[in-house]
Order: C-alpha cells, then structure tokens, then sequence
C-alpha cells in the first residue's frame, strides 16, 4: 500500500462516516500521510483527525477514534492507534507494505509521476547568460537547477517550455563588439571591456572566416560586423557548452525582437488601457505602487528611449499571450531589487504574482569553488571568473550538475572541486550512484544463481530492514510533488542520498541469493523484487537531476 492508497482510504473513511451520519462536513480536505519520526509510532501517521475536529464539531481524539475504527478494517491494516491530541498512527500488514516493490517495479520509470500539474503550461526561463562570455559557474548552477526544475515539473504533469532570454541588445554588446576589435587590431581591451583568453579566440575566429580583414574596416563598420559575427559565435558556444551539460532550451529568445518587432510599445498601450500609466518630467511611468512596488517605475525615459523595464513588460506579455499560465523566472543574486517591480508589474497587468502564481520569481545565491581548502578564483580561458567548462573539466558532467542542485538555490553554495571528483562515499554522488550500480551487481548475481522474480510474496519482506526500506521507497512520489510544489530540486538528492543509506544497510542485513548450496526460496525471489525496485527509484530520481544512473562502477 502506497500513501498515496492510504490517504485515498482515509478519504473513504471519512467519507462513509459522514454518509451514516457519524460525522457533519460540507467537504473533505485534501489528505497527507506522513512518516512517523519513531518506528514506534507505526508506519504511517495522520492528523486529519486534528484538522477536522472544529468543522466536525468533535473533540479531535473522538473523531480519530471513528476514523480508526474504520481504518482497522481494512484487510492491509494491521494496526491502528491515536496518539497525543488526536495523531492516527496506522501499521500495516506486512504483506501491504511489502506489496509496493512489486508496485514500483511494475510502474519502472513512471513511479514518482504523477498529475498534479496537469493542463499548466509553464514558462521556465533559466540561466539567459549575456552572449560575451562563457557560462561562469554561477550561471552553471541556474542551468543545473532549471532542468532539474524542468524535469521535475513535467514529471508533474505540466507541459514545460524552457526559454533562455538571449541578452541581444544594450551597452554590454556594444563593449563585448569593441573588445573583439580591439584583440582583432592587436591593441588592449577598452577599460570596460572583456578580458581573458576566448575574446582572442573568437576575434581571431571572426577574421578567419571574413573574405577580407573586418578589423580594417573604418570603426563604425569593424565594430558592428565583429558584433554580428562575434555574438552568434560567442551564443553558438554557449550553447555547445550547454548540451554537453545536458541542458537543451525549446525557445531561444531575442531581447532585439521585442524593440524591433513594435513588442514594447504595445505592451506600454495595453498599460495605458488600464490607466496605470502616467507622464511626469517627460517620461513615462508605471503606477507601480498601487500594485505593492516600493516605487513607480520609469518605461520611457525623457530622452524617449526605452528603460531596461520596458522590455521586461513586453517579455513577460509576450510570454503569457504565447499560452503560459505560469511564468517562471530565475534569478541570480544581485536581482533582488528586482522582484518588486516584476510582481507589481505582473499585477498591473491583471495577473497573480508569487509563489504559484502568474508569475513567480527564483532568487539563487553564489557558488564558491574550493581545492585543498583554498578557493579557486580564475579560469584558464576566461581570466577572471570560473566558468562551466572548468567545473566539468575538474568534476564531470554527473558530479558538477548533483554538487550545484543538492542544495537549496537560496542559499550560497561552496563546491570542494577534491571531493566531488573523488570515488568515496564521501561524495555525495559517487553514495548514490554507487547504491544505484549494486542494485544492478545483485541482479547479474542473482541471474547466476538462479533467482528471478517468477515469484512473489510480499509477506516475506518481513525483516526489519526490508521494512525500513520499503517506507523510504513510499516517500518518493511525496518528495517529487513537494519539489515540484515548492520549485525546490535539492529535496529530490538529498531523498536519493537517504535512500542509498537505507540500501546499503539493507544490502548489509538481507540476502537475495541462497548460501553455498542452500536452495532458491520466495524469499530471495521476493527480496530481489525490493533490490530491483530501489534500483527503478534511484534511477528515476537522477534522471530528474539529469545525472547518469551507472550499472557498474
């Protein structure tokens, strides 16, 4: 039994009480199971009991005891007690707990799926580095983070669209182009220019591929043909490094297009539909503060040219209008200023803003990289930053994408480069997916000694550890919804990292091959059923990450 079908049966219980009468309740609540702390406790715990007492005009201890009543007659309930103030506690049978690793391996890669979020099409836009430079690594944890999201939310149910914003107009461009140049012409960067190896790279890349020498060109020309050029192979390089990361986007966005397309103004015209608009000192404003900004905003400064914001509003409009329901935005953690005005704006709109709503800002903090305990500061190719390519250089693709989302985006992040690349159990994970690549060593095992799963029983999942086992392979599905819901990746590795304990321990207790010449029980059938359905759970949770599930190490 799933917690899923318990909470469903509590539900039922309820339900039936209500229609004899035992209890008064114009609705029923959704309803959570949940782990006890202590094994004591039963293997399942609920306090619905304590949630509907006031509507139910019961004392809560009173209404459990109806619920319980009910419960216990359930065929896969063992036992069922009321603790504190009103706790359902419920054991069930072994054979309903043990029922689920026949569940899992029958569901294979669907287990954890679910339908949550089905009918949302959200917009994830994530990462949006600006096309002069490598992706740094704090840009390599958006990328890690808004797939995982991505991954996670569709596995959800939600139709994903992930967008990255390409940064294609304003003065970093014009810097990023007279850089070029410069390093074309032989000469030093300009003061506020990009330094470091790859705009050597490209502008003697860009003159390669010219007919005649573009750094000979009167200025205004050299500098816009080493933009045009620069740009699309700077941008075509970020997304190499991106696919080699195992992060694909659907939509590749032109900040240009919504200036050039007449995007902002109609935006701006929908706005003054509304009457949020106003002008003061020659420029144009958004009423911000009736929408809970600290501060109106200017669209159109008094020169008449178009404020940063601007396009902002145009984007966020153009997203909705291509059918998202839920714009989803990630930021890095110099935006906080900005989540006030985007809400607001958002607001001024007619929409929601916030968590869960129309749209909703994500506020990621910095990476720091360690070696031998010193921080590493530089990049071999970009100079003064540490890029993606270094991270995967030093760790690989596996270990740098679960290093960057085993931990709150919220929160800064110190990666040490020495242990991430080390094969210990120390590594977060190298635990994992070494607990994954035994689940696969015990299958080739038992395929040897003659153990197959043409039998099962889940009545004999009855040790102690299979029991342990069996309760953190429940909590999968519930961890996935919660990631989802609360757009928080990390539950999902450190779950993973759980479970690899409970295997190992579990790997240590039971045995799915007979000893020397004993002979092939439904018992080492059965267990190999739990070995191959935390091997389905361990698989389906890296997948989310988009880390490698390995079948030997």
């Amino acid at each position: 039994m799933t917690p899923e079908e318990l909470a469903a049966l509590f539900r039922t219980c309820i339900a039936d009480a209500v229609a004899d009468e035992q209890l008064t309740l114009a609705e029923i609540p959704e309803i959570r199971v949940e782990r006890p702390r202590s094994r004591a406790h039963g293997d399942w715990s609920s306090n619905v009991a304590m949630q509907l007492a006031k509507p139910a005009g019961k004392n809560p201890r009173e209404l459990a005891q109806i619920i319980a009543d009910r419960l216990v007659a359930d065929p896969g309930i063992s036992q069922v007690e009321i603790a504190g103030p009103g706790f359902i506690n419920v054991t069930l049978n072994k054979a309903a707990a043990g029922e689920l690793a026949r569940t899992i391996v029958t569901a294979g890669a669907e287990y954890g799926s679910s339908t949550q979020l089905a009918g949302k099409t959200i917009n994830l836009e994530f990462v949006s580095a600006n096309p002069t430079g490598p992706i740094h690594v704090g840009g390599a944890r958006w990328a890690a983070v808004g797939d995982s999201l991505a991954r996670i939310l569709q596995a959800s149910g939600a139709e994903v669209i992930r967008e990255y914003y390409f940064n294609d107009h304003g003065a970093q461009i014009d810097r990023f182009a007279a850089s070029l140049l410069a390093r074309a012409r032989g000469e030093n960067v300009p003061e506020d220019g990009y330094g470091g190896q790859y705009i050597t790279d490209i502008a003697e890349q860009v003159t390669a591929a010219a007919t005649t020498n573009p750094a000979e060109l009167p200025d205004e020309q050299a500098v816009e043909y080493f933009r045009e050029h620069g740009v699309a192979l700077m941008f075509d390089e970020i997304k190499q490094e991106l696919a080699n990361f195992r992060v694909e986007f659907d939509v590749y966005f032109h900040e240009d297009s919504l200036h050039e397309s007449g995007a902002v103004d109609q935006a701006v015209e929908q706005l003054r539909e509304k009457k949020v608009i106003f002008e003061s000192e020659g420029a144009v404003w958004l009423r911000s503060t009736d929408f809970g900004d600290d501060k109106d905003r200017v669209i159109y400064k008094s020169d008449g040219n178009a404020a940063y914001f601007a396009g902002d509003i145009a984007y966020y409009l153009d997203k909705r209008n291509r059918g998202a329901d839920q714009v989803i935005i990630m930021l890095g953690a110099d935006h906080h200023g900005y989540i006030g005005r985007m809400y607001a704006m958002a607001r001024a709109f007619g929409d929601t803003a916030g968590t869960g709503g129309n749209l909703e800002l994500l506020i990621g903090q910095l990476v720091n990289l360690v070696r031998d305990g010193k921080p590493v500061r530089m990049s071999k190719r970009a100079g003064t930053i540490v890029v993606l390519e270094d991270l995967v250089e030093a760790a690989g693709v596996d270990a740098a994408r679960y290093s960057l989302v085993r931990a709150a985006m919220d929160t800064q992040l110190e990666i040490d480069l020495g242990l991430i690349s080390s094969r210990t159990n120390e590594n977060p994970v190298y635990y994992v997916q070494y607990a994954h690549a035994r689940t696969c060593a015990v299958d080739r095992n038992a395929s040897e000694h003659g153990v197959d799963r043409s039998a099962f029983d889940p009545a004999l999942l009855d040790g102690a550890a299979d029991g342990d086992l069996l309760a953190a392979l429940a909590q999968y599905p519930e961890v996935v919804s919660q990631a989802a819901q609360l757009r928080e990746p990390h539950r999902v590795a450190r779950y993973l990292e759980e479970l690899a304990g409970k295997y190992h321990t579990w790997y240590g207790q039971s045995r799915v091959t007979p000893r020397a010449d004993d002979p092939v029980t439904d018992q080492h059938r059965s267990r190999l059923w739990l070995n191959d359905a935390t091997g389905q759970v361990l698989a389906n949770g890296l997948r989310l990450l988009g880390v490698s599930a390995p079948e030997r190490m």
